[in-house]
């Protein structure tokens, strides 16, 4: 009799506890109460609530079951199971257990309610919808409602119509979380950065903590080319969560797009500490290094990035960049041709391999991919001059001045293409003399045998 009274009042200290919102001090109580009695239902669905509260969802579920289980009726657990049930994306499940419990109770909003939730999880968006068409005969203004079927919509790209559902929510609740947040995110998917911008703030001033909306807001500030103000933002985050492994990286990113290559690798070491297997960190790190002259480390995680992403021809451009810098350049032009095999009109690929062929003195070779680059990006005055000094060097005099004259229409102000216009002829007749002089010699052995 003790034992059962002891049990009693744990989960009456458990209800007081819970009501000070101590969720943890709570469930030690409720534990404590079903280790005496584990067969009471009304207790296992308290414990369930507990778990939700701490976010422990998959525990949760299993309280909901076992209390479901002792008490098949009470339809208020059944709705608690299928909302849990359809927050951890298990919708097919959700819909039976919320099929269920509007079975037992057919005018039970809830459970009409949260199985727009479901199907939208499931990609069965006209069974979502006439899921809110249900639930608005029984209560038209719930919040959840409109927030479920907002995101429905938003899953279709319908933006317009989800941004009205999520407006109708505010209307009804205007602190609903993480409204605001999804109406900022389907502005930012239309493209109107400045409307998401302020539903972003807007969402912040509700839930200052939030990091991962900070992290968003960021991206946003990226997107409409405020790189430093993203940057500044990236700073806050990692100095409230310096855990946060892709806030570093993506610092990382955008200090190297702001030509900060040293404070860039500082960022991207700490990703890679935090989570060193982060899509592209190796990509980064090795462009980075690239940047502060670090060949020898770059090298390596470059090769390690092309190794996860075998057609990813970015790395394997800036691999072979790296190659190229470090001398080895037979491996550098293997790179290059394995962007080409993946993309025939890279014009970078092209470019970089005749400098390989220039510098192994395969002047034909080179010449062609150059001149093919200069095909597929004709604006491109670096790859001309190239393209001038081996056809000098060839003595094709008459592509070269074309080539120079075509460069400086592009680049009037470059020194270096002006220069060599200016010693062009010089170039020229210095060859001449030296024919002539080849061919002075050549007959006076001539005339001497």
């Amino acid at each position: 009799m003790n034992d059962w009274f002891e049990a009693e009042q744990r989960v009456e200290r458990a209800h007081q506890l819970a009501e000070s919102r101590r969720w943890s001090e709570a469930l030690e109580e409720l534990d404590a109460a079903l280790e005496i009695n584990p067969s009471n239902g009304g207790w296992l669905a308290h414990r369930g609530y507990v778990l939700d509260q701490l976010e422990r969802f998959d525990d949760a579920i299993h309280a909901y079951r076992a209390s479901a289980r002792l008490e098949p009726g009470d339809v208020d657990v059944l709705v608690a199971l299928g909302v849990d049930l359809a927050r951890l994306g298990r919708g097919a499940e959700a819909v039976d257990v919320l099929e269920e419990a509007s079975r037992l109770s057919p005018d039970l909003e809830p459970a009409y309610c949260y199985r727009i939730l479901a199907y939208t999880d499931l990609g069965a968006h006209e069974r979502a919808e006439e899921m809110f068409y249900l639930a608005q005969q029984i209560r038209e203004d719930c919040p959840h409602c409109f927030f479920h079927m907002g995101g429905s919509l938003a899953a279709r790209g319908l933006y317009d119509r989800a941004i009205y559902c999520w407006s109708r929510t505010l209307d009804i609740d205007p602190s609903y979380p993480g409204v605001k947040h999804a109406i900022a995110e389907a502005h930012r998917e239309q493209g109107n950065l400045d409307r998401a911008r302020e539903y972003y703030l807007a969402e912040v001033r509700q839930d200052p903590g939030n990091i991962d909306l900070l992290f968003d807001i960021a991206e946003l500030e990226h997107e409409a080319g405020f790189t430093a103000k993203a940057v500044a933002k990236l700073r806050q985050i990692v100095e409230l969560e310096p855990e946060y492994g892709q806030a570093h990286f993506t610092l990382g990113e955008l200090l190297l797009e702001l030509g900060e290559p040293t404070e860039a690798l500082a960022a991207l070491r700490s990703a890679a500490d935090l989570e060193p297997d982060l899509p592209r960190l190796h990509l980064r790190l090795g462009q980075a290094l690239m940047a502060v002259s670090d060949l020898i480390q770059a090298e390596r995680h470059l090769a390690a990035a092309s190794a996860a992403e075998p057609a990813d021809e970015n790395a394997l451009l800036l691999w072979g960049n790296c190659l190229l810098r470090l001398q080895k350049t037979e491996r550098a032009a293997d790179r290059f041709r394995r962007v080409l095999a993946l993309e025939a009109g890279c014009p970078e690929a092209h470019h970089n391999l005749g400098v390989c062929h220039f510098l192994q003195g395969n002047y034909d070779a080179g010449l062609e991919h150059m001149l093919r680059a200069i095909e597929l990006d004709p604006n491109d005055p670096v790859a001309m001059h190239k393209a001038v000094l081996v056809l000098m060097h060839m003595r094709r005099w008459t592509e070269a001045r074309a080539m120079i004259d075509r460069a400086l229409g592009l680049e009037p102000n470059d020194a270096a293409l002006r220069e060599l216009r200016d010693h062009f002829w010089r170039y020229r007749v210095r060859s001449v003399g030296r024919r002539i002089a080849d061919w002075a010699r050549s007959l006076r052995r001539t005339e001497g045998s």
